[in-house]
């Protein structure tokens, strides 16, 4: 029994060390930019030498691994949340104008997460299997919605390309305003005017949407 709890302990002392140096990464690129930060670096921010590093993760690119893992696993459970606290019996159309919304908060809220998941920043950076199934899994939630409310995989795709673009507008051109935020409901509006001119229900969001989709025709 002793020799199993010292087993346990010494896999969470592990995993709280993997952890401390998994946020400590974070830390140094959102001060250094993503990926500018050296092995040295790192071990300082967590008080070891940069050789003990390569006892938790064999390489930067693998640190980088677990940093594209915990982002998606972020977003999964913001997506989640948002959607338990609204309800999951909402209309649709609330379902994704809320969705679009949590999302474009959570990419703008963190600039250096959003380029590490969303962009080919890192040359050479491929995710694992499993983190890369973390990101489709965290994409099935996104559009969860869509599907739902019949759109092709065609058609989700555009929604998601005119969201990535105003997220990328957002940050690269006002980085903490919302000038571009200001256009996702009128944007949603739009698409779903062309491709769901008659949602099944109407709550007090697609009152809303129906009303944004008056004003853009």
């Amino acid at each position: 029994m002793s020799g199993k709890a010292n087993s346990d302990r010494k896999t969470e002392r592990r995993q709280a060390t993997i952890d401390e140096i998994v946020a400590a990464a974070w830390t140094l690129s959102r001060e250094q930019g993503l990926g500018n930060f050296s092995m040295r670096d790192l071990g300082a921010e967590v008080g070891m030498r940069a050789q003990s590093l390569y006892g938790y993760f064999s390489s930067k690119y693998e640190i980088f691994d677990a940093m594209f893992c915990e982002g998606n696993r972020a977003l999964i459970d913001d997506l989640r949340n948002a959607r338990d606290h609204n309800g999951r019996d909402d209309d649709l159309l609330d379902q994704i104008l809320t969705g679009g919304r949590r999302f474009f908060g959570f990419c703008t809220s963190d600039p250096v997460r959003y380029q590490l998941m969303f962009q080919r920043t890192i040359p050479g950076f491929e995710p694992s299997p499993g983190s890369y199934a973390a990101a489709r899994e965290a994409y099935d939630v996104a559009v969860e919605p869509f599907r739902a409310l019949g759109l092709t995989e065609s058609e989700v795709d555009l929604f998601v390309a005119v969201l990535a673009g105003l997220v990328a507008q957002q940050i690269s051109n006002e980085p903490g305003g919302d000038r571009w935020e200001q256009l996702l409901e009128p944007a949603f509006a739009m698409l779903l005017h062309e491709y769901a001119p008659e949602p099944a229900t109407a709550s007090t969001g697609a009152s809303t949407i129906t009303s944004t989709m008056r004003s853009t025709r």
